[in-house]
């Protein structure tokens, strides 16, 4: 067997040009593209996600540096004029359609921005640093000049999975603007906990794929299989499909979902820079939480049925004694709280904001 380290020194050093150049080098410029999949698509896919939410919005790219710049929904209106906007993040491999059973219901409360983070959706997806801690703080400045650029001056932040990790980080180095921040189903906070091979055993040969394959995109399958791959991800993933069944009896969502992640690995790439050992993050959050100013409340959202641990908000509770700190498990739901329960979850959001707004 190749030496663990070798393997992993020789695959790291070649997987970044193989994994955005695989469909061109091999596959004849008159050919088809290998991937069925255009930005048009995409808006063409999140038009069709959007198509059902009734309140009118705006949409547009906000410029920010280096010629970047952030895809963004805006919903407004004098009902909600003057009260603080809520700016929805989303998690890895989202976009801005998967607030669609959202959209409607908060944004009868407050301004609502929806935001395709840097390197995702339809967004500019530039090459991030190899570092974590520098990807991380160039989604945090891009959220920064998104604001400044928009004009806000103080924001209520919703982020889900990596959006949730964001929401802190950018809540720690700018805490003047963030008036609340909720946390759904949050990556990124736990520490990779240190015994965990000592407990569970993982076979040699395990941990030598393991290491092997880390240095790859997470969703650079999805792109290696070309054409196959709508078909693939109406197989692997036909819950998106119930959890939009209110909304769209046909492949609405799951198209969307893959015209998403078939584009050029981006943030993508960011974010498995971020990660080490099966997606624990190179930088927990829970280390700097002693960073966040106390007078910026927390909520945290969790499904019942989802496999994310939820112990973070306990021990988020006890390491702020004198903060708001508020924990909510919504029953029947998984990772995507949002979207397997939208009115619980509608609900929850409104009542934990208002108290605090």
């Amino acid at each position: 067997m190749l030496s663990v380290v070798g393997a992993q020194g020789l695959v790291s050093s070649a997987w970044g040009y193989v994994d955005s150049t695989i469909k061109w080098w091999w596959i004849p410029n008159w050919l088809p593209s290998w991937c069925p999949t255009s930005q048009i698509q995409l808006q063409t896919a999140e038009d069709m996600m959007l198509r059902c939410v009734e309140r009118p919005f705006s949409k547009q790219h906000v410029p920010i540096s280096n010629g970047n710049q952030l895809w963004t929904l805006t919903f407004s209106g004098d009902r909600v004029k003057g009260k603080t906007p809520l700016v929805l993040l989303h998690g890895f491999g989202g976009g801005v359609g998967l607030w669609a059973q959202n959209l409607d219901a908060l944004s009868q409360h407050w301004p609502v921005f929806a935001v395709d983070l840097l390197g995702f959706g339809r967004s500019s997806r530039p090459r991030f640093s190899a570092d974590a801690r520098e990807a991380e703080d160039q989604f945090v400045e891009s959220i920064e000049q998104w604001r400044a650029k928009v004009g806000l001056e103080s924001m209520i932040l919703l982020g889900h999975n990596l959006g949730g990790f964001l929401a802190v980080s950018y809540s720690i180095k700018y805490p003047g603007r963030v008036k609340h921040i909720v946390l759904v189903e949050p990556w990124g906070f736990p520490e990779n906990p240190d015994t965990a091979e000592a407990d569970r055993p993982i076979p040699v040969w395990i941990k030598a794929l393991g290491s092997m394959f880390s240095p790859f995109n997470p969703l650079a399958g999805l792109r290696l299989v070309g054409p196959i791959g709508p078909t693939l991800v109406q197989t692997l993933r036909p819950d998106f499909k119930k959890k939009f069944s209110s909304m769209f009896d046909d492949n609405t969502v799951t198209q969307y979902i893959y015209h998403l992640n078939v584009q050029s690995p981006s943030g993508e790439t960011a974010f498995n820079n971020m990660t080490v050992n099966y997606g624990w993050a190179v930088r927990p959050m829970m280390q700097r939480m002693d960073q966040l100013q106390p007078n910026i409340p927390i909520t945290i959202i969790y499904g019942s049925r989802s496999s994310i641990d939820s112990n973070s908000g306990s021990t988020l509770k006890e390491m702020r004694p004198h903060s708001h700190v508020e924990s909510i498990t919504i029953r029947g739901a998984g990772h995507y709280v949002y979207a397997d329960q939208p009115e619980d979850f509608n609900h929850r959001v409104l009542k934990a904001c208002d108290k605090l707004d």
